[in-house]
């Protein structure tokens, strides 16, 4: 068939054929007398997986992929596609051990007193406490993501956390865990800090797990024709 047939019968572009064809991602297709490129159903089915599989885990990795599979031993082949469904995976198990940090943030701050001295922290008390670096948490605060106050010591000043930057705190390690950037960091702690709660935070990450559901969906529906690829007849 021709690249035109091949193009509508895929959904792609007559030159995004090529292009995928020029990167590797469809096998070369033979040549007819007049030099015309004649492509197989074979071609539109490794199209069709490429649109998914670019979909569940992104252009780049899914042309490296749809490459490496024409090459590989059938075992490695089968691996390959293992990894890319233990990849989506490891985003769930973040995405839900965020939400369930976030949970158990909001179940504290309805049952919160009034704050009291001896609640407060050092920067070394609550890096032991949330988990990471004392220089995380400075980082954070020069982001504007934790707000400590500053007290002062026979040193000069040091960083005092109360129960909101507590927090705070967790809330942001709570999120980067689940792989979110500090600008989107950023917005759900601006979230929270104006509506006093962290329902934006969770709703994101409500949303990150439906995103990752589709494109395992869409990993799935890829998998049954690259099989075609990794174990050809």
């Amino acid at each position: 068939m021709s690249t035109r047939v091949v193009a509508e019968a895929s959904g792609y572009s007559v030159q995004q054929v090529r292009d995928l064809e020029q990167r590797g991602v469809l096998p070369p297709a033979a040549r007819r007398d007049n030099g015309y490129r004649s492509f197989s159903e074979a071609h539109v089915r490794a199209l069709r997986a490429y649109r998914h599989l670019a979909f569940a885990v992104g252009p780049v990795e899914a042309r490296r992929v749809m490459r490496e599979l024409r090459a590989l031993p059938l075992a490695e082949g089968a691996a390959l596609i293992a990894s890319a469904h233990a990849g989506l995976n490891r985003e769930r198990e973040r995405a839900l051990a965020a939400r369930r940090g976030l949970e158990s943030v909001r179940a504290e701050e309805e049952s919160d007193v009034e704050p009291v001295d001896a609640d407060r922290m050092t920067i070394t008390q609550l890096s032991h406490a949330v988990g990471v670096r004392p220089s995380a948490l400075r980082f954070w605060e020069a982001e504007g993501l934790v707000a400590p106050e500053r007290i002062v010591t026979r040193a000069g000043t040091a960083r005092s956390y109360g129960l909101v930057a507590i927090r705070e705190a967790r809330i942001v390690a709570a999120l980067r865990e689940g792989g979110y950037r500090v600008p989107e960091v950023r917005e759900a702690i601006t979230a929270m800090r104006e509506l006093g709660d962290v329902s934006r935070s969770l709703a994101a990450l409500d949303a990150r797990l439906e995103a990752v559901a589709r494109r395992t969906i869409a990993l799935l529906r890829a998998g049954a024709l690259l099989v075609e690829i990794v174990e050809p007849g």
